[in-house]
């Protein structure tokens, strides 16, 4: 069975956008926020519970998105979520934010997140069991976005409206 991506589907808020009509792109970054809490809770891994059990932290070193088309209030998005990296002591989230049936591609990102000590902020191993949670979603850009485009893709977290 081939991987699929982790997908969440969230509206354009009014507070998202801008007097143009259109997103800022500032509020990716809520859509970031909400896809990354909840790949790792569908991992088993609600943060609360990850930092305190392992004792760590997971600041992030790199936040990089391109823009390509512009959403707008009450459009639906689908946020594809995925690993395409799980190293020794960081790993690299994407979120690939697209119009909710397969309509272009608004932002692609990704997110380098260092794990270190929640004592010192030293870096730190990631734990191996954090890492093998995390494998399920691991996967390169055009497999993600192959299984997370699609109308008939499933969505595994819905947005709270």
């Amino acid at each position: 069975m081939p991987k699929q991506p982790f997908v969440i589907s969230e509206y354009v808020r009014w507070g998202d956008i801008d007097l143009a009509g259109i997103i800022c792109y500032g509020a990716y970054i809520r859509f970031y926020e909400l896809a990354e809490t909840e790949i790792f809770r569908a991992c088993g891994l609600p943060f609360r519970e990850m930092f305190e059990r392992y004792d760590i932290w997971m600041p992030r070193k790199v936040m990089h998105t391109e823009f390509y088309t512009p959403a707008h209030l009450d459009d639906h998005l689908r946020v594809v979520t995925y690993f395409s990296h799980i190293g020794r002591t960081s790993l690299t989230i994407n979120f690939d934010v697209m119009g909710a049936v397969g309509e272009p591609l608004h932002a692609a990102a990704y997110q380098v997140l260092v794990c270190v000590s929640r004592s010192t902020f030293a870096k730190t191993v990631l734990p191996a069991k954090v890492a093998a949670a995390l494998e399920r979603y691991c996967m390169d850009s055009s497999t993600a976005r192959e299984g997370g485009t699609g109308k008939d893709s499933p969505i595994r977290a819905s947005s709270r409206t």
